[in-house]
């Protein structure tokens, strides 16, 4: 493998402020990350990091090559034109920032476009800069779409070898192949190298899926907070503003649709209800359900990119 550290090139003024950060919290910086391009049900990573970077101050800290990273061909970058001339250009920049919380609390950001090629060499680059900026936890986050209807709480689904800082929550199956992502190829090389990593995925009616699901990022969200410390109240805020909007427009598009539909969300509803009143037993097994095998989570997981990458 060339080596990684070709990848990426660092920003002075960035790397010396986040040197002056460690120095103040000696027990290490959290490294939240997320990519756009992968299974994100709900668009619930990508709001997170888009009202990250909207609501609080941050500064650059490393940048990767992202002519060697991306596919323009496969996801083409946006210019405006004008009249008669080209005008902008929407740099499909990755990026490491270091952010501020409500408090002044630093931590730090990695985003952008998921990359398309080199996702060794990618991750193996990610834990250099892992290491060099004494990060104690990377947490990542995002949507899976999954049979459960929009009117009962988001479930979560936390992995990685800290999935202890999210209690309370269970994975809904024992195992499952589903198309993979840097951005978990990257939690399993540093859970390997011995690094705390915390993956949490918020559960989207798979109704919805391919919508912005405010919900489901604003779950995600206080998990990520309750896990790391971070204080992000205005971010929660917003988005909790924006899940009640959504959630008046999704009950009325549903009371306005066919009966098919209101049966499809009162089937998920009851089967819910079941399968949360049989785990209040202890019993998972009291009720009778059917349980979706780890083949048809997979070819879910498969036809909700098919469609994504259709668009």
């Amino acid at each position: 493998m060339l080596d990684p550290q070709d990848l990426y090139t660092w920003e002075p003024k960035g790397l010396a402020t986040v040197d002056m950060a460690l120095a103040q919290e000696s027990a290490g910086l959290v490294m939240l990350y997320h990519f756009d391009g992968y299974i994100d049900a709900g668009e619930t990573g990508d709001q997170i990091v888009e009202r990250l970077l909207d609501a609080l101050p941050h500064q650059l800290v490393a940048r990767f090559d992202h002519d060697r990273l991306v596919d323009y061909r496969a996801r083409r970058p946006l210019l405006t034109f004008k009249r008669d001339s080209w005008t902008d250009y929407e740099v499909p920049s990755i990026e490491v920032r270091l952010v501020q919380d409500a408090t002044g609390a630093p931590f730090l950001l990695l985003s952008g476009p998921e990359p398309d090629v080199e996702w060794e060499r990618f991750a193996a680059a990610v834990q250099e800069i892992v290491e060099r900026l004494g990060v104690r936890l990377a947490v990542n986050f995002h949507g899976i779409p999954m049979g459960v209807p929009h009117t009962r709480p988001v479930g979560l689904t936390p992995h990685g070898n800290r999935a202890d800082l999210v209690p309370g929550h269970r994975s809904p199956f024992e195992e499952a192949q589903v198309p993979g992502s840097a951005e978990a190829l990257i939690e399993y090389r540093l859970t390997q190298a011995g690094f705390d990593v915390l993956g949490v995925a918020a559960h989207v009616p798979h109704y919805i899926a391919r919508s912005a699901y405010p919900d489901a990022a604003l779950t995600a969200l206080e998990a990520v907070t309750a896990a790391t410390g971070l204080v992000l109240p205005g971010i929660a805020h917003g988005l909790r503003t924006e899940a009640h909007r959504t959630q008046t427009e999704i009950d009325r598009q549903i009371q306005e649709g066919d009966e098919e539909l209101v049966a499809l969300v009162q089937g998920l509803e009851h089967q819910y209800d079941a399968a949360a009143g049989a785990e209040s037993r202890g019993n998972m097994l009291a009720e009778s359900m059917e349980i979706p095998s780890a083949d048809e989570i997979g070819l879910e997981f498969e036809r909700f990119l098919a469609e994504r990458e259709g668009d």
